[in-house]
């Protein structure tokens, strides 16, 4: 597996453009965000979405997908957001917050599965500039493991996915608290999921 090393959260132009063709050409990366790190793809390439659900185990059809756009105007492409939703975002991110959506039909099959998708916007900039630059948000999906050790170590995560992702975006250590997920789908919106960002509805 290749490897591209960030220093303190800031790629240069060329390093972005690097991953972003490997993106582009159907490839899966390892990447940071502001929780852990992340196996992430072109959200609309439907063989690259596909891929990740295999390498996750996911079920589009009872699993939520999640995306990762740069800012709420990009994520209004993909997803339904209410003034409320509208509201929230505005106010938790960029942050460690995943909002459930509606679908839009701008995503592939796969998101529509059970018509709901996740929204990050996180408070990385590396993970944000991949998205601005591609000008399309990417699937995104949380590594896993049982040894915090590993979750942390960028390069032992790339020898867990070697053979499965093309690039590791290495920006140092990772994290291992989860986002937190508010289900914005509802007449009002709940927590789901308890995670690294407090959020007050």
């Amino acid at each position: 597996m290749r490897t591209i090393k960030i220093w303190n959260d800031n790629p240069s132009e060329s390093q972005i453009s690097d991953i972003v063709n490997v993106i582009d050409n159907g490839g899966i990366v390892l990447y940071p965000t502001d929780t852990v790190y992340a196996l992430g793809c072109d959200a609309l390439n439907v063989k690259a979405v596909e891929t990740i659900c295999r390498i996750k185990g996911i079920n589009p059809a009872k699993n939520h997908l999640s995306i990762v756009c740069d800012d709420i105007s990009r994520a209004s492409e993909y997803a339904r957001i209410d003034d409320t939703g509208f509201r929230l975002m505005r106010d938790y991110t960029p942050g460690a917050v995943t909002f459930l959506f509606r679908a839009l039909n701008t995503l592939p099959k796969a998101f529509r599965g059970r018509k709901t998708v996740g929204v990050r916007i996180p408070g990385n900039a590396v993970a944000r500039a991949i998205v601005a630059r591609m000008g399309r948000p990417l699937l995104t999906a949380s590594v896993e493991h049982d040894d915090e050790d590993i979750m942390r170590n960028p390069e032992l995560l790339a020898e867990q996915y070697e053979g499965e992702a093309s690039l590791l975006v290495d920006g140092g250590d990772g994290g291992t608290e989860v986002s937190t997920i508010v289900n914005c789908t509802g007449m009002h919106p709940e927590i789901t999921r308890v995670g690294k960002m407090d959020v007050d509805l």
